[in-house]
């Protein structure tokens, strides 16, 4: 039997430092909610490869369209000759986003070209430079998306000089005692200080940050965006990169606040979950704003693959049938009612819980103090959770935070049994 010690003495001599890996257990199969190594150990996954694997590993309905597209064609590129699936996902994604008025799809391969190509289409419509981002945003590792992004270590370090014209505003945290208003006036600041708006092709945010922390952009904060770009003709894009395609409990996270008080991004970029572990992303716009790119200035030789496509059809058919999104609710609502009990018996550590559907975090802090992050606590959290066969993941700004992502068809004993187990470690770590 092939170790994973072994395993990782053979990747730390072919595989370059700047790839991480959280964890030095090598995956040979994953079923659903679970996963197995190279030495047969189970392990409940609670982070599904970065929020893709939603509807589960290897999810039979998923790799059965894979497999009759596969008896059909692999790969024409649809720029040469397009083919219907693609058209498809796009009718039906245009159909559910929450977009004011018609709208239309062009698909990518990763979340960071889905980003790069709504800024394309952002200059192209609005015909300016100008980008504002989010500190503790995370939007990708090309260089513009690298620039997005609000975080230095360890995306941006030594990759500079990055583009230009992209301006970073805060992001609204109560936690940690900056409100919706602050944020509102610290935007307004940028325009005065660094960018005038007439200058600003769009405003970017997560709805709710991933890499940063899992911190929700509220109803109010993002009516207050959506006032804000049409004052100034601004476009607003919404990355549903990781909070898309049920995770939060609605299909995107932007459908909440639709509900809430009608506010609606005029882009939004997506992928990850979109095909249950198959590559593809996309982005869904407003359709006079989608089409103001000429022809040929949009596209990319694998972008909106025939797999990618029929996965993503069957992904949202599941989502659909197999009522996901209240499912991620449910599951959210156990991660965080598990949390406070254990908050409230005394492990002080445990300074916040937060996250809509099953998009979950918990800061880790020192004796209750949002102002002490804890990030080696955190990070032997995650460890120790990994011994006890837990795949977890942390993120945020001060490498605080450990975030849940575990597929919403996990059962409900499942997700007990690693609350349980998860309960265990943290009771450890409180001593």
């Amino acid at each position: 039997m092939t170790t994973n010690r072994e395993l990782w003495a053979r990747r730390e001599a072919a595989i370059p430092r700047g790839v991480s890996s959280m964890h030095q257990r090598f995956l040979v199969r994953g079923q659903n909610a679970e996963l197995f190594d190279a030495e047969g150990r189970r392990y409940i996954d609670l982070a599904s490869g970065i929020a893709v694997c939603n509807t589960g590993h290897s999810n039979p309905r998923v790799l059965a369209a894979v497999q009759r597209q596969l008896e059909q064609f692999s790969h024409c590129s649809y720029q040469v000759t397009p083919y219907e699936s693609y058209v498809a996902l796009a009718e039906q994604l245009n159909a559910i986003a929450p977009i004011q008025g018609p709208a239309k799809t062009i698909f990518l391969t990763t979340g960071a070209e889905a980003l790069e190509n709504a800024v394309k289409i952002a200059r192209a419509h609005t015909g300016r430079r100008g980008v504002i981002t989010f500190q503790g945003g995370y939007h990708g590792r090309t260089l513009l998306t690298l620039a997005m992004t609000g975080k230095v270590l360890p995306y941006k370090t030594k990759f500079g000089p990055l583009p230009g014209e992209v301006f970073h505003t805060r992001f609204p945290i109560p936690y940690h005692g900056f409100s919706d208003e602050q944020a509102i006036e610290s935007l307004k600041s940028v325009f005065a200080a660094s960018i005038e708006p007439s200058a600003v092709a769009a405003i970017v945010l997560e709805p709710v940050l991933g890499g940063g922390g899992f911190y929700t952009a509220s109803w109010g904060f993002f009516k207050a965006l959506r006032e804000l770009c049409d004052q100034h003709g601004i476009l607003l894009i919404a990355d549903e990169v990781q909070s898309g395609f049920a995770r939060t409990g609605r299909m995107l996270a932007c459908d909440w606040i639709r509900e809430a008080n009608g506010a609606t991004p005029d882009l939004i970029t997506v992928a990850k979950a979109m095909a249950g572990g198959f590559p593809i992303a996309g982005v869904i716009g407003r359709a006079e704003v989608m089409d103001a790119p000429d022809p040929g200035g949009l596209g990319g030789t694998y972008g909106g693959s025939p797999l990618g496509c029929v996965a993503g059809l069957e992904v949202l058919k599941i989502i659909r049938e197999d009522q996901l999104c209240e499912r991620a609710v449910t599951i959210g609502n156990a991660i965080k009612s598990r949390m406070r009990a254990l908050q409230a018996a005394g492990l002080s550590f445990i300074g916040d819980v937060r996250g809509p559907g099953a998009m979950v975090a918990i800061e880790i802090v020192k004796d209750g103090d949002a102002n002490r992050p804890d990030p080696e606590r955190t990070r032997a959290i995650v460890l120790a959770a990994a011994e006890a066969g837990l795949i977890m993941l942390s993120c945020g700004l001060r490498g605080n935070v450990v975030r849940f992502l575990p597929a919403l068809t996990a059962s409900d004993a499942l997700i007990a049994e690693a609350l349980d187990t998860l309960e265990g470690v943290l009771k450890v770590a409180g001593r």
